[in-house]
């Protein structure tokens, strides 16, 4: 079993000749597998249900004669005009009631009965036309699904809401109950009576807007549904799709993660943020744990430079090498790049490719030939899988509900996960990061950044958790809400008070930072903190001034046989790093190697009978590490590695 290596495949934007070169170039390149057919819609049905294989036949039969696996799109993700031409019904509606028009992609509204028709014809079609074809590997149903249209408030969408809404909650009363619809005298006698979360005076309703966004990823969902169900009636190749982003708001990856075979995921990591490799991480982490361990696709990279943001900077020498190996370190069995060849006309002619404008005696396409010869020497490593002592809990429905307005700040979710995930991170700490309802029995330590919204079975496990042995530590705004935005009555947070030994009286929100003082250092605390009566739990760091100078700022509590931590403020950096290694000590977590520089991520896949440590420089200096074992990409023997800046190793360990 390969790692997979290769890119998007386009050639509807090209002639034959050069489809020709493309199939000298690939296999010279290392490619094993390319996703082709996304954009192919209006390509293979150019008019209403005249269907033109012909050419795409060809484009098939020319992958299997190179040896190319094919990851064959259901070409679903741009409509065609003629279809919303003739159905401008299809057109997705914003909150203001604007429509949006076709142009760009993705410009359909997801109940779409309509879109939703000419798009299982389609891939009715395509299923029993490939599904034998010696090309085909694996099946990319749609592509990047709510990346540009997240929801839709039309009248369609409105229906749809309200079908949901009565399978989610039975009858109007039970809704009013769960909405607190007393308030604002905003109580419903009957279902036809709701609407989707349109544009309002002002505040709008909180769980009315959780559950549309609940409704409108179900939706979407529903969308990948149909045609995944259509393929695999075809064939039993494996299915997914991929995920935009490392982490998007709009699309639940654990739920969507169940309903495919094998997950996979875009990344476009800034090459101009200095830590742009540690929120890649992150993003990685997540998706390996989405569907437990299981290795996953890296579907999309860039080579180079992509062409939306305001500086698109390319990727420095070795950054390329770099950060596709950090994907495979970290779980990934295949490394894609947007794309193959790079377009000459359309949006993204300025995005990167695989083979620049300048063609293939460039830099970009001799580090990407170079990388395909490395990926092929690695296959051993396909299927091991990563192991973690520690757990980051993660959360879609808590993440879209805090971030809604009128709470006592603006909290943002993903960069309070990555607060706690970079103390790890630095201390050279493997996580896993899973979602509330995941089995932590396996864990030494649980680390819960933010998780607004918690049912009472979420903070049940928790608390048996560290009953049970382990160590849990808690940040601040987390067990606040039920599932229906409802708060848990009896003193912040109630669910958890217990297990923590402590009550928070009051939120006080920072405008600006405020003193810490842990273990009699100096410290700082951001964005929030809070008057808290301890009930059990002792102080570990207090506040050095201001109005709640010398109460507890971080606390820690025994509870059975493990310990909780509380975190009551957001401590900078390197106090954040103080406090967790405090709780990593509780909990017995080393890190991968003792040590390490400070910017080399190491990482251990485990395979069939053997480990595999990949050492990855992140920094600009050389670093020694002291290991020994065997050099999977040079051969030989390694007794102590030297890595320049940008450097990858990767050493198969002693049994």
């Amino acid at each position: 079993m390969p790692i997979d290596f290769g890119g998007d495949y386009n050639p509807e934007q090209w002639s034959p000749e050069v489809w020709a070169e493309d199939m000298r170039l690939m296999p010279a390149a290392g490619v094993s597998l390319v996703s082709v057919g996304i954009f192919s819609w209006a390509s293979v049905e150019p008019r209403p249900g005249a269907y033109d294989f012909g050419w795409f036949d060809q484009v098939m039969d020319n992958l299997a004669g190179a040896g190319v696996g094919a990851s064959l799109a259901t070409m679903t993700a741009s409509p065609p005009p003629w279809l919303s031409h003739r159905h401008p019904e299809i057109l997705p509606v914003r909150a203001d009631g604007s429509r949006v028009w076709p142009g760009a992609r993705q410009h359909y509204c997801p109940s779409s009965p309509v879109y939703r028709e000419h798009a299982a014809r389609l891939v009715d079609r395509l299923a029993q036309r490939y599904a034998d074809h010696p090309a085909l590997r694996i099946w990319h149903v749609g592509n990047e699904y709510g990346c540009h249209t997240r929801q839709c408030f039309c009248d369609v969408s409105a229906e749809d809401f309200r079908r949901w809404l009565r399978t989610r909650h039975g009858t109007i009363e039970a809704l009013n109950e769960a909405w607190s619809t007393t308030f604002w005298s905003q109580r419903y006698a009957d279902f036809a009576e709701i609407l989707p979360p349109r544009q309002a005076p002002t505040f709008g309703n909180p769980a009315h807007h959780l559950d549309f966004a609940r409704f409108s990823d179900d939706a979407i969902l529903e969308c990948y549904k149909l045609e995944r169900d259509i393929v695999k009636a075809y064939s039993d190749k494996p299915v997914t799709t991929n995920f935009t982003g490392l982490v998007h708001k709009p699309i639940d990856s654990y739920k969507w993660a169940a309903e495919q075979d094998v997950v996979s995921l875009d990344s476009y990591p800034d090459p101009a943020d200095p830590r742009a490799h540690a929120e890649a991480a992150f993003g990685y982490d997540l998706i390996r744990s989405a569907r437990g361990g299981q290795p996953w696709l890296l579907m999309e990279a860039a080579p180079g430079a992509v062409n939306w943001r305001e500086h698109n900077a390319p990727k420095a020498p070795g950054v390329l090498r770099l950060w596709s190996w950090q994907a495979v370190a970290q779980g990934a069995d295949a490394v894609l790049f947007f794309q193959w060849r790079q377009a000459r006309g359309g949006a993204e002619k300025f995005h990167s490719a695989m083979v620049p404008h300048g063609g293939p005696e460039t830099r970009q396409h001799r580090d990407i030939q170079a990388l395909g010869r490395e990926l092929a020497a690695a296959a051993e490593v396909a299927d091991s899988r990563v192991r973690a002592d520690v757990a980051l809990l993660f959360d879609w429905d808590s993440w879209r509900a805090v971030e809604m307005p009128a709470h006592p700040a603006d909290l943002n979710v993903l960069e309070t996960q990555q607060a706690h995930y970079d103390a790890l991170f630095d201390a050279h700490v493997t996580c896993d990061v899973v979602p509330a309802t995941a089995e932590l029995s396996a864990y030494r330590m649980v680390v819960v950044p933010n998780l607004y919204l918690m049912d009472l079975d979420v903070a049940r496990r928790l608390t048996d958790y560290v009953a049970g042995g382990g160590v849990l530590v808690v940040s601040f705004f987390t067990g606040i809400v039920d599932e229906h935005e409802r708060v848990h009555l009896g003193g912040y947070p109630a669910p958890l008070r217990a297990v923590l030994g402590l009550r928070v009286d009051e939120f006080w929100p920072l405008a600006e930072p405020v003193g810490l003082d842990l273990a009699g250092v100096r410290r700082t605390g951001t964005v929030w903190s809070e008057w808290i009566e301890t009930e059990g739990a002792r102080p570990i760091a207090t506040y050095a001034d201001g109005e709640l100078a010398g109460r507890p700022a971080v606390t820690r509590h025994e509870y059975g046989e493990g310990v909780a931590w509380y975190l009551g403020t957001r401590p900078e950096p390197a106090a954040m790093r103080a406090v967790l290694d405090l709780a990593r000590a509780d909990a017995g977590v080393a890190p991968v190697l003792p040590d390490l520089p400070a910017d080399v991520q190491a990482i251990v896949r485990h395979g069939h009978g053997s480990d595999y440590l990949f050492l990855l420089n992140h920094g600009s200096a050389t670093a020694r590490i002291a290991v020994s074992g065997v050099d999977v990409l040079g051969g030989g023997p390694v007794d102590g590695v030297e890595l320049a800046a940008r450097d990858v190793a990767l050493v198969r360990l002693p049994a």
